[in-house]
């Protein structure tokens, strides 16, 4: 790993702190090395607030350092437009940072290279792609956002081996460990939206809340009718962020986009929404937790479709494997046909 690549890993560590803080805009980090030594750092903690190049530049300590010699490592091109905040492009030039160290060029057809095209002009060292796969997943439902107009959707599916989601009697408690409910946790923390279906409401009655929160406050979106008033989506304190739809899955999604700014949904089923979803093509990812369990024929399937041909299946392809306590974490991904 050259230095470059160490201190954008470390940029892009930082951005992830923002998951689910900063619709709409996307996390980003920032990195300021001089003599291979960090002096500063930050990131976007909230849309409004300082960027993360600002957020990392206010912090330069008072020192005798000629910042003509400092590395900026920001994971996203510098913005350099004057929207709720200042461009990002003003205050590099302010500080004198001689070089800037970027992963992922903008992805806005509107600003696409012109901050670093400023930042040349000016006389400051440009260089782009460094981890540019690392940079890109992190901003992957932000790309998806802003290039379509619809949300990034991970659809999350905890079930047997035998792919069930719960038994004849729809008692679904507990499928998978602690350690795999505490990584769900931790991916409703990087969603601006949890989605499931009225089915899984009725049934389990859940919060959908992220425990603890860390101060991410997402959004609930049930889809489908038959909501009963007293459910914990209607009536606890984060009631006012619960979203009530039914009709077309495209619809719902791009209305979340434009009407309130989520970029990233977090579907957690049941199985008549994933087969929805689905079979629309609007899933982007796949996090399926297996449980070392076997339940029989007569459980819940975990994409609830029937009739389905050899000839029509979808195919996927993995992404990663990882053991989380007894369970396994599968993320996958459509596999693209030319």
């Amino acid at each position: 790993m050259t230095s470059d690549e160490k201190y954008m890993m470390r940029a892009i560590e930082l951005a992830k702190l923002g998951e689910g803080l900063t619709r709409p805009n996307p996390p980003v980090g920032a990195v300021l090395v001089v003599e291979d030594h960090i002096i500063a750092e930050g990131w976007h903690k909230k849309a409004g607030e300082d960027h993360a190049e600002r957020d990392c530049l206010k912090k330069i300590p008072p020192m005798p350092v000629n910042l003509k010699n400092a590395t900026l490592y920001v994971t996203l091109e510098p913005c350099s437009t004057h929207g709720r905040t200042p461009p990002c492009t003003d205050i590099i030039l302010e500080k004198g940072i001689g070089r800037v160290v970027v992963s992922v060029v903008d992805l806005n057809p509107a600003h696409a290279g012109r901050g670093l095209k400023l930042l040349e002009d000016a006389g400051v060292e440009v260089v782009s792609g460094i981890c540019e796969s690392e940079g890109r997943e992190l901003i992957a439902p932000f790309e998806k956002f802003i290039t379509t107009g619809v949300p990034y959707v991970t659809l999350k599916l905890a079930s047997t081996l035998d792919g069930k989601i719960a038994d004849s009697q729809s008692n679904s408690k507990w499928i998978t460990g602690p350690e795999a409910r505490e990584r769900v946790q931790e991916m409703r923390r990087r969603s601006d939206a949890i989605m499931v279906g009225a089915g899984t409401v009725r049934a389990d009655n859940p919060s959908l809340l992220p425990r603890p929160s860390n101060d991410r406050k997402p959004f609930r979106v049930i889809v489908g009718t038959d909501i009963p008033e007293d459910s914990r989506v209607r009536t606890d304190e984060a009631a006012d962020q619960t979203l009530i739809r039914s009709g077309d899955l495209t619809e719902i999604l791009k209305e979340l986009a434009e009407k309130y700014g989520i970029m990233h949904v977090f579907c957690e089923g049941g199985g008549q929404l994933a087969a929805g979803l689905i079979e629309a093509g609007l899933v982007d990812e796949f996090a399926f937790f297996f449980a070392p369990k076997l339940m029989g024929a007569d459980g819940l399937p975990n994409f609830g479709k029937t009739g389905g041909l050899i000839a029509d299946v979808k195919e996927l392809k993995f992404k990663s494997v990882e053991q989380v306590g007894d369970d396994v974490l599968l993320r996958a991904v459509f596999r693209q046909t030319l």
